[in-house]
């Protein structure tokens, strides 16, 4: 079902996030604490995006690989620093392929994307709404899987000028409906906030007055940390975050 993570604050390395925290992605990568009988590892490929200067594009890290595996991504993430962070660890979904362009984070510009779940039916139960994406999106997916669409609908909605809590709000409405039982955490950031959904799996945030960090699991033991009630929308900037209820009006 995977992990994941995004951070906005103060300059951080990727190592302090991902690897050094003592819940970090690495352990949740062999020893998650939620899954939700979503498996038991993530072993399926990981991923880090972040931002080299404040009004760059996203840059990103990816591999098929388990994260424990990866040395060179260690020493990079140890001297690589940013004030804003998406990563993932993946445990695919039967059936789905295990390559670098299906792990998170998914990016374009400045968005960074990530998908917690699955998708029921897939991908049958989700033809419909794809058919409403355009051509060249479908052909240009980065694999075939369902968080690839999930990223492919998010993306064609905000290129149309879409509130990105409104967006998320939209496609999880609609995804469920279309495939009742599906588990929808997305994450997405553009390095300014954080949009997050919590549909049937775990997610929780914590703030500081300069920082925002939200993540399916608590990468430690501080007791600042929220959980996001099932089926809510949370959008967060450093030092503060809203938690809105997610309902299933408007789905055609």
């Amino acid at each position: 079902m995977c992990r994941h993570l995004a951070y906005l604050g103060p300059p951080v390395t990727l190592s302090s996030l991902v690897l050094e925290a003592p819940h970090g992605l690495l352990r949740q990568s062999y020893a998650p604490l939620d899954m939700r009988a979503g498996g038991t590892i993530n072993a399926d490929g990981f991923g880090a995006g972040w931002y080299p200067a404040p009004e760059a594009d996203a840059v990103r890290y990816r591999s098929a690989a388990p994260l424990w595996s990866d040395a060179s991504f260690a020493a990079m993430a140890g001297a690589t620093r940013s004030s804003a962070v998406l990563a993932a660890v993946r445990s695919a979904t039967v059936g789905m392929p295990v390559t670098e362009t299906a792990s998170a984070p998914f990016a374009h510009g400045r968005w960074l994307f990530s998908h917690n779940g699955v998708v029921r039916g897939w991908p049958h139960s989700v033809a419909g709404i794809a058919a409403g994406l355009p051509v060249a999106d479908l052909i240009t997916l980065d694999a075939p899987t369902d968080s690839a669409l999930l990223w492919a609908l998010v993306r064609h909605r905000l290129s149309e000028g879409g509130d990105p809590a409104d967006v998320l709000a939209g496609v999880v409405a609609a995804v469920a409906a279309a495939a009742p039982g599906s588990r929808l955490n997305l994450l997405l950031t553009d390095g300014r906030g954080i949009w997050a959904t919590a549909w049937d799996h775990a997610l929780s945030v914590r703030t500081t007055p300069d920082s925002v960090l939200v993540a399916s699991e608590p990468i430690d033991s501080l007791s600042t940390w929220n959980p996001v009630p099932d089926r809510h929308l949370v959008v967060a900037r450093p030092g503060h975050y809203r938690v809105d209820e997610l309902t299933m009006t408007g789905v055609p």
